[in-house]
Order: structure tokens, then C-alpha cells, then sequence
């Protein structure tokens, strides 16, 4: 599938009220409450990027642990309506962009990213996007990742899933704890993870002495 082509069926999927049941579904709801456990694991949050943000459902329950949030999605319309959620909240900054080519030379002690990189839809392009999210992660800062299994996403069309991308995410970071939701639907079925960014810097001076 084209960039153009998800960007169109994000949108479509975007002008229904709760898309993919983020706010009504139990299974997103304990999926959210676990993915919010793991970003919270490392105590106060001071810098964090979520990716991909629908609308809004989990932006609502992380931003409030958060000094600063930027969140990063690829359809205008998902933004528009997490922005419209969160308007009491003045410290978050919102970007339309593909996630692929987002960049910023600031660096997040804790980024967010779920069920996101399947749409991506080219494992080449996924890793790309691992890598920009590991340079854009601060030393000891937290990576948290959940995506359907890669039998699903191909399932569903998609070149890969979570474990595909578990695997070049331990090729950089360090995996802290790895868990699994299921729902009654088979695909209501997803892993979660955490990883650390070691501080290689400290590691390298600490061997030195």
C-alpha cells in the first residue's frame, strides 16, 4: 500500500466517532493501561514523543505525566481531533508528518510508539524509522512499543508487526520487559515492550577506570 493510499484510508477511518474503538473496546483500554504502566516505569517524564496518535484516546491518558509531550502523526485529521480533546493542556506541541521523516535535534527521555510501524507497509522503511527513533531517544531514556504480531499484520496485508520490529529495536536499545494482550477478537492480540537506550558514553568511562 502507497503512502498516499494509508494517508486516505486514515482519514476515512479518522471521521467515525472512537475509530477502532480506542475509548470503548476493554482490549484497548488494558492495552492503553499497560502501555501507560511501561511509559511510567521510569518515574517523572520530562521530554516525551508519542507516534501516531489517532484521536486521542491515549495522548489523554499520558500527557498528564508528562512535563512536556510532542506528539507526531501523519493524518491532519488525527491531530485536529486529539488537539480538540486536549485543550486544556498547554504543553504539548502537534506535528503533521510521516513518521519516517520526522526529525528534530531535540532528544526525549521517553518516546511512544504503537501500533504505528505496520502501516509503513516495507520492513526497509520500518528499520529506517527504528533508527530515527533511537537517535532521537536520550542516553537511559525509555522506548515503548506495542504492535499486533507480524502473522497478523501479514494477515492483514502488512509486511511485518511486533516481532519484526522487536528484533531491530534489541539491536540498539536494551528490551526491560515484554508482555502480551489478548482480546476475544483474534486480532485483539498484540505485544508490548519497553527499552532502555543504554548510556554507552558512561559505560565506555566506567571501564576505563
Amino acid at each position: 500500500m502507497s503512502l498516499d493510499k494509508t494517508n486516505q484510508l486514515l482519514e476515512r477511518e479518522l471521521a467515525v466517532d472512537d475509530p477502532w474503538r480506542l475509548d470503548s473496546n476493554p482490549f484497548e483500554r488494558e492495552r492503553h493501561a499497560q502501555l501507560l504502566r511501561l511509559a511510567r516505569s521510569r518515574g517523572a517524564i520530562r521530554n516525551a514523543l508519542e507516534v501516531g496518535c489517532a484521536a486521542g484516546a491515549f495522548t489523554t491518558k499520558l500527557a498528564p505525566y508528562c512535563k512536556r509531550l510532542t506528539v507526531v502523526d501523519v493524518a491532519p485529521r488525527a491531530i485536529d481531533r486529539a488537539r480538540e480533546r486536549m485543550q486544556r493542556f498547554s504543553h504539548i506541541t502537534w506535528t503533521v508528518s510521516d513518521i519516517s521523516r520526522f526529525s528534530t535535534a531535540e532528544r526525549f527521555d521517553l518516546i511512544v510508539v504503537a501500533e504505528v510501524l505496520y502501516y509503513l507497509d516495507d520492513v526497509s522503511r520500518m528499520r529506517a524509522a527504528v533508527c530515527n527513533f533511537v537517535q532521537m531517544l536520550a542516553p537511559e531514556g525509555c522506548l515503548v512499543f506495542g504492535s499486533a504480531r507480524d502473522a497478523t499484520c501479514q494477515r492483514w496485508g502488512h509486511a511485518a508487526g511486533a516481532e519484526t520490529v522487536m528484533a531491530m529495536l534489541n539491536e540498539s536499545l536494551v528490551e526491560v520487559e515484554r508482555l502480551e494482550c489478548h482480546g476475544e477478537s483474534v486480532n485483539e492480540d498484540c505485544l508490548l515492550a519497553s527499552f532502555i537506550n543504554p548510556d554507552r558514553t558512561s559505560n565506555q568511562l566506567n571501564l576505563q577506570h
